[in-house]
């Protein structure tokens, strides 16, 4: 998991971060963006582009390598340990890598967890190997939407339908995690499918990340107060634009492969709220 090395507290926001994934096959690398109980309000670039000052590694430090000048890091899983950059942790904003049969595409997950309610999982084929080179992973999140955006394409919206019942963050602020680990028991398959012990080590690589967020203490209001500083809440930020919405619709026609929204059997012919409400 990868989180902040200082106690950084962070209101809406956009993160983008530049990942590699070098993994083989039925393996797990989950991305987490966590909120946690919190702690002066500027809107700023929050990040400083050094590894060794925004993130401190939780877990098996011998198996995180970074870079002498601190602006790229990887996690490294085999059969003794994975690792982490890691904090606490109450709602997330999930990317997770799942891993995939060797010639298959590899499958990203997505998922929501809000005031206390999970199971919002979404699936898509990417259309590209993530272990060839570098993608831009990158979240938004403002008082209107969440969006999931992988090479600056949205994958996935959730929108801020509060007034209607719909679970959504928006009293706490933010911590990042990132962690690389073996997630065969369920991951690939149901867990029919078990790691490769063979291709190990496994490698998660990353660079150019940038967090733009509101910092705070103590006052949600001034987070979500309209401000020029707070520009992701400004109006144009409040759904897709015209291309994001084509570029939305061609992940979902041609790469979508499981939306909680159309499992009625998982639950039971009574879908979540949200599912019968717009996406942008």
């Amino acid at each position: 998991m990868l989180s902040l090395s200082r106690p950084l507290n962070l209101s809406p926001f956009l993160l983008t971060i530049t990942m590699l994934t070098n993994y083989f096959k039925f393996i797990a690398f989950i991305w987490f963006l966590n909120q946690y109980a919190l702690q002066i309000s500027t809107a700023s670039v929050v990040s400083t582009g050094d590894f060794n000052k925004d993130f401190f590694v939780s877990w098996s430090p011998s198996h995180v390598n970074t870079s002498a000048d601190g602006l790229s890091r990887s996690l490294k899983l085999d059969q003794e340990s994975g690792a982490a950059f890691d904090s606490n942790q109450i709602d997330e904003l999930d990317f997770e890598f799942l891993g995939n049969v060797s010639g298959q595409p590899y499958i990203l997950q997505t998922n929501i967890f809000a005031d206390g309610f999970d199971d919002r999982e979404e699936r898509i084929y990417l259309w590209f190997d993530p272990t060839a080179d570098f993608h831009t992973y990158s979240v938004l999140w403002n008082l209107h939407q969440i969006v999931f955006m992988v090479d600056n394409k949205p994958i996935r919206t959730y929108r801020n339908h509060a007034d209607k019942g719909v679970a959504y963050p928006r009293w706490q602020p933010m911590s990042i995690k990132a962690s690389l680990w073996n997630g065969d028991s369920w991951a690939t398959r149901g867990g029919k499918d078990k790691t490769d012990w063979s291709k190990a080590p496994f490698i998660a690589s990353f660079r150019n990340y940038k967090i733009d967020a509101c910092v705070w203490n103590g006052n949600p209001r001034f987070c979500r107060a309209d401000s020029s500083d707070n520009w992701w809440n400004q109006e144009r930020y409040s759904s897709l634009d015209r291309d994001q919405k084509r570029w939305f619709k061609w992940v979902r026609k041609y790469h979508m492969i499981y939306d909680y929204c159309l499992d009625n059997q998982r639950f039971q012919n009574n879908l979540p709220k949200e599912c019968s409400l717009p996406k942008y």
